[in-house]
């Protein structure tokens, strides 16, 4: 498995979908992954530092994690089958013993990015859904792309996040 972590989220101009994007350590792979526009929500917030008063969803998960004596060790995605990928989130209990949680990837990626565990890619997954960032013959589509994500600000969420503040604040 591969260690990747969040780029940063992109928002997709034909659909409006938001996109979270991760990239391997050395930079040269991104993976664009789909995602729903609360756990988009969630991974801004994190990466942004924008703090709540209220415990959101994947806030409370990492809670229940910890109050019930286990810690999570790692999140993988590592199978994708006709554009859906699926993710497992790792637990340890304080003997040591592992317990695996099937996860969509989105959730496992807003889970681990609040307390900095680390996100895994399995290579069938790679080889399947990543972008090349560094090929030579591909290189301006690269910097293209890597520009994108690193343009996309806060305030291009505004009403994705506005709009999941008042949805969760209802239920």
């Amino acid at each position: 498995m591969i260690e990747m972590k969040v780029m940063g989220i992109a928002l997709d101009t034909r659909t409006g979908s938001p996109i979270v994007v991760l990239h391997d350590t050395e930079n040269r792979r991104a993976l664009p992954i789909w995602i729903g526009s609360a756990e988009a929500s969630s991974i801004i917030r994190k990466i942004e530092n924008l703090s709540v008063t209220r415990p959101m969803t994947h806030d409370l998960i990492i809670s229940i994690i910890e109050k019930t004596g286990y810690k999570l060790t790692k999140v993988a995605i590592n199978d994708v089958e006709k554009e859906t990928y699926y993710a497992t989130i790792y637990l340890e209990d304080k003997d040591g013993n592992e317990m695996e949680i099937d996860s969509r990837p989105s959730d496992a990626i807003a889970i681990a990015i609040r307390i900095e565990a680390p996100i895994y890619v399995t290579a069938n997954v790679l080889s399947n859904g990543s972008v090349s960032t560094d090929s030579a013959k591909d290189a301006q589509e690269a910097e293209e792309f890597k520009n994108f994500i690193q343009s996309i600000k806060p305030s291009d969420f505004a009403k994705l996040m506005k709009d999941n503040d008042h949805h969760e604040s209802e239920q």
